[in-house]
């Protein structure tokens, strides 16, 4: 399989080995530290320690590998290019040096596994040689066709053509059958679309392959991994039995939307119904997993606050100046929570004063010319969203769930998107998959497109999951992704 899935979220197969192989070399890399360093594992004063070595070699690989994941390297495309061994080694670079910051935190809370500056500079160099150099082989050889799922679509309409993207390659198929397309960045390719009971077609001909009267056949002789069913019109006769018979023989058969639920993180509000809800494997958490995710809530607030506190005091001193020593430091905004409940949520001001004076709600825009200065830099780097960490003791909030609306906005957009009502049935959160796949929203567009990714989050939220975003936010804050 191309991809796994872990609390019902798919991860591709391709970066769970790279995650693997390099959870590997940076513990072996601590052991040649050690070596380089005393020219033996055995040698005063490594031999006091030694004992404990595989257990600080396996806290370095931890939190080399966590800050790996949280600058988005085991999700983000691969670069492409002449020159991208220069961005692999810049991205790696970065990780590393989030790492060791993260290292120094635990070095001095647990002085037991730390190991000397020496061998952490030498560890740290190694890793940064290393991982930089199988990244390199692994992109430039492996990440190919071989390790991608190969599919075959049923429907040549609107469905299917969505499958399709602009920087969509494609290339003769060795077979002489048709071209084998290859969506970038996509963990599968295509070997060609079926038109199906007359279906109007809305993607090229050359792309068209015609399989005969034996579905299963076809697939088995040309190495087809799985049939993706995405006719636009579900009145039209599905071919039942073939689909079955493809079944029988292990060839994987899936919806469009499914397909679409696992490959873009997201759920099509155009083609949904209350079933694909309904009926989903997951959604909800169950008692224990509601005390759990109170417990991560609470105990996660409370370590961001204390290390953050320097710099809440801080933004609090900067805006009371830039204000001329009078207005609020921080701003109540009422906002719908779970089961559309109302709260206060609390934030740094980072607008001037009376900003909405004429008591109309709007939109947040690029280049705002309300936003102030000292908003500005706030906003990039999500310091004025550090207050909610008081919603979130309260219970108004989670650590992590879909962004919190403003009354006045989800009683329009109740109106006008369909399934907006669900993204309630959580509690809203500080950080959000949407936050991570959707650009800031400030418009009713955008409203609707995070939706699909909200949706996703709802269908299959864990508390894996929720940890999966926090790591990801790290990179949207360090980059200032999406803010505005």
């Amino acid at each position: 399989m191309v991809t796994f899935k872990v609390f019902n979220h798919h991860f591709r197969t391709t970066f769970l080995f790279l995650l693997v192989a390099e959870f590997a070399l940076l513990f072996l890399f601590t052991y040649a530290a050690v070596y380089f360093r005393f020219e033996t594992l055995e040698w005063q004063p490594v031999i006091e320690s030694l004992e404990r070595l595989p257990l600080k070699a396996f806290v370095y690989s931890l939190f080399m590998i966590l800050a790996m994941v949280a600058m988005g390297q085991y999700q983000t495309p691969a670069p492409r290019g002449k020159h991208y061994f220069p961005q692999i080694l810049q991205r790696v670079t970065i990780s590393l040096i989030l790492g060791s910051l993260g290292l120094l935190v635990v070095y001095y809370v647990f002085p037991e596994v730390l190991i000397g500056r020496g061998i952490f500079g030498l560890a740290v160099g190694f890793s940064l040689i290393g991982i930089s150099l199988l990244r390199t082989v692994l992109y430039h050889t492996v990440d190919g066709r071989a390790l991608r799922r190969k599919v075959l679509v049923l429907g040549v309409g609107d469905f299917a053509a969505n499958i399709l993207n602009n920087k969509t390659n494609a290339s003769e198929s060795s077979l002489g059958q048709a071209r084998v397309l290859s969506p970038a960045y996509a963990s599968y390719v295509i070997h060609g679309f079926v038109q199906i009971a007359d279906e109007e077609i809305k993607i090229s001909e050359k792309f068209l392959v015609n399989p005969g009267d034996n579905l299963a056949e076809y697939c088995l002789e040309y190495g087809i991994d799985e049939v993706v069913l995405a006719i636009s019109d579900r009145r039209r006769k599905l071919p039942v039995e073939a689909l079955l018979q493809c079944k029988l023989v292990n060839i994987n058969v899936i919806d469009f939307v499914a397909f679409w639920e696992r490959e873009k993180g997201m759920l099509r509000l155009d083609m949904l119904n209350p079933s694909w809800m309904i009926f989903s494997d997951a959604g909800l958490r169950g008692g224990i997993g509601n005390i759990l995710s109170r417990l991560f809530d609470i105990s996660l607030s409370f370590i961001i606050l204390a290390f953050m506190f320097p710099i809440l005091i801080l933004t609090a001193i900067l805006i009371f100046i830039e204000s001329g020593f009078k207005g609020p430091i921080f701003y109540r905004q009422t906002r719908v929570g779970q089961d559309g409940k109302h709260f206060d949520l609390l934030k740094f001001r980072s607008m001037i004063v009376n900003a909405e004076k004429d008591g109309e709600a709007k939109w947040a825009s690029a280049s705002d010319a309300r936003v102030t200065r000292v908003g500005k830099f706030i906003r990039k780097v999500r310091i004025d969203e550090l207050p909610q960490l008081l919603n979130i003791f309260r219970g108004d909030m989670s650590i992590v769930g879909p962004r919190p609306e403003r009354p006045e906005f989800v009683e329009t957009l109740e109106k006008k998107i369909p399934f907006f009502q669900v993204r309630h049935s959580v509690k809203p959160g500080l950080a959000g998959w949407a936050q991570l796949k959707y650009p800031y929203g400030a418009s009713e567009e955008d409203a609707y497109n995070k939706l699909q990714y909200d949706l996703y989050y709802v269908k299959n939220h864990s508390i894996f999951m929720d940890a999966f975003i926090l790591l990801q936010t790290v990179e949207v804050i360090l980059l200032g992704k999406g803010a505005r």
